[in-house]
């Protein structure tokens, strides 16, 4: 079983939102603030996931759980 903890439905679909019109988010991952472009929000062994890239151009897949969105 997994430890997975699912987000509140309006922050699923702002990912959703944001990838399908290419919008950056400010969020804050395991507590470092970070700036991404989400490419993709999936669900894959028991979690949600989310593909983004990085403002350095690097892709990351982050669990959705370990994610909080801030405010813009």
């Amino acid at each position: 079983m997994s430890d997975y903890r699912p987000i509140a439905c309006a922050d699923h679909e702002r990912l959703e939102f944001a990838a399908l019109t290419k919008q950056w988010l400010d969020v804050t991952v395991d507590g470092a603030p970070r700036r991404l472009l989400p490419l993709d929000v999936y669900t894959r062994a028991g979690a949600e996931w989310l593909r983004a890239e990085m403002e350095g151009g690097e892709q990351v897949t982050l669990r959705l759980d370990r994610l909080t969105l801030n405010e813009n």
